[in-house]
């Protein structure tokens, strides 16, 4: 924002611009829009943030965000507990359950291998993970990282922890998307679609 702007209210764009997808122009209309807002409303903002970031905490199970100390979906009696879908983020989980209909359960890892960006397998949840899977009980993990570089490499690491615990792991199927017309597709993406075909 330009030097003619009260000090506080750039602070507070650049506290905008510094969360994910959120750009400087963005960021200077979300400040603009706080000032606009009466004092309750900013109270009730800042509060919910406040109060999110106290009481949101990893499931001691999964991983994934909630409130409690075991998540709903864990908890959830009716969940098939013998297949475990590994995913990046907690935003995964929602993904999937948008679809309503996968029964099993989830592991959240909370990011994926990067040694570039110094992600090592220990600033993963991937011990969690394995500790889970020797308890016994899980029959197959699906892998369910992005089809990135850093994705594949997350995958293939968890696999061959695993495969010496018996378990069955899968990934998914990755090419054309449902209702995407083949001219448009990319060669990544039709080798992919070729390569995950399905017999009929």
């Amino acid at each position: 924002m330009a030097d003619h702007n009260a000090l506080p209210l750039v602070i507070l764009a650049e506290k905008f611009a510094s969360l994910p997808g959120i750009g400087m122009k963005s960021a200077q209309r979300l400040a603009y829009h706080v000032m606009s807002m009466d004092m309750q409303s900013v109270e009730e903002f800042a509060q919910a943030l406040i109060d999110a970031k106290k009481n949101v905490r990893c499931c001691s199970v999964c991983q994934n965000l909630t409130e409690r100390e075991v998540c709903p979906i864990c908890s959830d009696e009716g969940r098939d507990r013998s297949v475990v879908c590994v995913v990046e983020s907690p935003k995964d989980v929602t993904a999937f359950e948008r679809t309503r209909e996968y029964a099993g359960v989830y592991h959240v890892l909370h990011g994926l291998l990067s040694p570039m960006d110094g992600i090592t397998p220990d600033k993963l949840r991937i011990r969690e993970l394995l500790a889970r899977i020797s308890q016994g009980g899980v029959e197959e993990v699906i892998m369910a990282t992005n089809p990135t570089v850093e994705g594949d490499a997350t995958a293939l690491y968890i696999a061959n922890l695993l495969k010496p615990l018996g378990v069955k792991v899968s990934r998914l199927a990755f090419g054309l998307p449902v209702g995407g017309i083949l001219e448009y597709a990319d060669e990544v993406t039709l080798f992919k679609a070729l390569e995950n075909r399905n017999y009929m």
